[in-house]
């Protein structure tokens, strides 16, 4: 396994096999997601026009297996900004993680943990954040596609140090598997000092 770390334009050349990521895992419990290439490729320009913009490929091998972003919040779309200034927290003092994908082979690794490290680490080394944030969609317990054996990701962002704020949230659209149409889904943040 080998980690990659590309800024800004330079992921130019690996969005298409980003996009084939986030759908492939994506697809699963709690996000359903039917996707499309052509979405997922125009949601990735937003990160590629920030030249701050942080990328945390895993590869095995040529094989990208795995990956995380992040940008910081004023780079982010206004429905990722938008309950923070609301909020009184100013968009400039975040960064925002946008997303860890990584297929179901090779999780248990650390790379999870890893993907939070380089995040983390990269938001410090800009030296302007007081707060690294992600966000997370809400589902209910008794969803009729929630597998039996699913366990949520909460203890694990907790034990990194992140807390759930039941005073940001947001909507986001996307179309569930077997939706005929794009739904709202609700999405709560999760907040940790940067410094």
């Amino acid at each position: 396994m080998q980690i990659e770390i590309v800024h800004g334009k330079a992921v130019a050349p690996h969005v298409g096999d980003l996009a084939r990521l986030r759908i492939a895992v994506f697809h699963a419990f709690p996000y359903l997601y039917a996707g499309s290439e052509d979405y997922e490729a125009a949601y990735l320009q937003t990160y590629a026009q920030s030249p701050e913009s942080l990328f945390v490929l895993a590869l095995d091998g040529e094989r990208i297996v795995g990956a995380s972003t992040g940008v910081p919040m004023t780079d982010a779309s206004e429905e990722f900004r938008a309950p923070f200034a609301a909020a009184g927290i100013d968009p400039a003092t975040v960064f925002y993680f946008g997303e860890s994908v990584l297929l179901p082979g090779y999780r248990g690794r650390g790379l999870g943990v890893r993907f939070f490290e380089e995040r983390e680490a990269y938001a410090r080394r800009l030296g302007r954040f007081d707060w690294c944030a992600f966000c997370a969609v809400e589902r209910p317990k008794d969803h009729p596609l929630r597998p039996a054996d699913y366990a949520p990701l909460d203890d694990f962002w907790g034990r990194r140090g992140y807390t759930r704020r039941a005073d940001l949230a947001t909507m986001l659209s996307w179309q569930d598997i077997g939706e005929a149409q794009e739904t709202e889904k609700p999405m709560s943040f999760w907040l940790k000092a940067a410094r």
